[in-house]
């Protein structure tokens, strides 16, 4: 399942009088294989009930509706490491769906979907492409919420070497040169449509130093912007070495894109221009459509305010809800002068002559 997409449909959702479940289940075995979350969760779920008067019309939706979570979860394969279950049937909605990565487990009952820990979840774990590559052979790789897939090889035939000299020579090392540069051509082809279906923003290119300047060269400004060139891996490499080797580096790659632009976002607000910081600014901005990107500390507490959780929950929706793209940075200190929350903004407010 798309999970972005189920993002943005969960974030449209109309609050509803009858509760509304969002249930996050770490679904990971102990280190004996056995799976605990069952007994967990059922015992969360009974106490969440007597919170709503007996008998009810608000107990029978969320029993209801608790009953239907409960038994789609039983139903899911043992293998996944996380699931997320939305159900209000006031509201029309039933959604679970299997996660590729762990997240906590998390019972919130209120009016509408809580999306704070899915936002968090594909921020954390953000989609990305990785190129092993030589003169002859190519590997593409996509990665995503922990796992890798392959996307395209391409294997082209060798060229023999001839032991000639002069003009043969000549024309023989032509030749090589136009059969790697055809090479190089395919796979830059490939690369832009992964990069676009896959709505790619990091590639990570492992190649030798034959091919590197012959790629670097080929790459259109699209692609050389997300292109971040790497060492330590190569075409004998298994996908699982592959992923291992990159998890971190495109951490730590994201990390600092989102430093930089939450300073470009700081400056723009320090300058009048287009950024917000605070709770009350940027929900505000939010409100009006105005926000660009959404900058959270990753650690909700730190919001400034009484309920941080709860803050940083309606902040994601009201982001979702008007396309605005949320980042969560894990270096609190980034975001302790703005009160944990800041914003690049699409526009500001013209403001009434007096």
């Amino acid at each position: 399942m798309d999970l972005t997409a189920l993002l943005d449909r969960l974030a449209r959702v109309d609050p509803t009088d009858r509760p509304f479940l969002s249930l996050y289940v770490d679904k990971r075995p102990d280190n004996t294989g056995r799976q605990h979350w069952a007994p967990i969760v059922r015992k969360e779920v009974n106490e969440r009930a007597r919170s709503f008067g007996e008998r009810t019309a608000a107990r029978a939706a969320y029993e209801a509706d608790a009953a239907r979570a409960l038994t789609w979860l039983e139903s899911t394969p043992p293998s996944a490491p996380g699931v997320a279950v939305f159900a209000c049937e006031a509201a029309g909605v039933f959604e679970g769906v299997e996660l590729e990565a762990p997240v906590e487990t998390e019972l919130v009952v209120g009016r509408g979907p809580h999306l704070y820990p899915l936002a968090r979840l594909l921020d954390q774990w953000r989609r990305y492409a990785v190129v092993v590559a030589d003169t002859r052979h190519a590997r593409v790789f996509v990665v995503a919420l922990g796992t890798i897939r392959a996307r395209g090889e391409i294997e082209s035939d060798k060229v023999k070497h001839q032991a000639q000299g002069g003009w043969a020579q000549a024309r023989y090392q032509r030749h090589v040169e136009n059969f790697q540069r055809e090479h190089v051509k395919e796979l830059v082809e490939l690369l832009e449509r992964v990069v676009r279906e896959e709505e790619i923003e990091r590639v990570l290119l492992a190649t030798d130093e034959v091919a590197l300047p012959m790629i670097r060269d080929a790459l259109p400004k699209m692609l050389a912007e997300r292109v971040v060139e790497i060492s330590g891996l190569d075409l004998t490499s298994s996908e699982a070495e592959i992923l291992n080797e990159t998890l971190e580096i495109a951490h730590r790659e994201d990390e600092r894109d989102d430093a930089e632009r939450l300073g470009r976002a700081l400056d723009a607000y320090r300058a009048g221009g287009l950024g917000m910081i605070g709770v009350a600014g940027v929900m505000a901005a939010l409100d009006n459509g105005q926000v660009h990107e959404l900058f959270l500390v990753a650690d909700p507490s730190r919001l400034e305010g009484q309920d941080g959780v709860a803050t940083a929950a309606t902040l994601v929706t009201k982001a979702r809800q008007t396309a605005a793209r949320v980042s969560f940075l894990d270096d609190a200190a980034l975001l302790a002068e703005a009160g944990g929350v800041a914003a690049r903004l699409r526009f500001r407010l013209q403001k009434r002559a007096a």
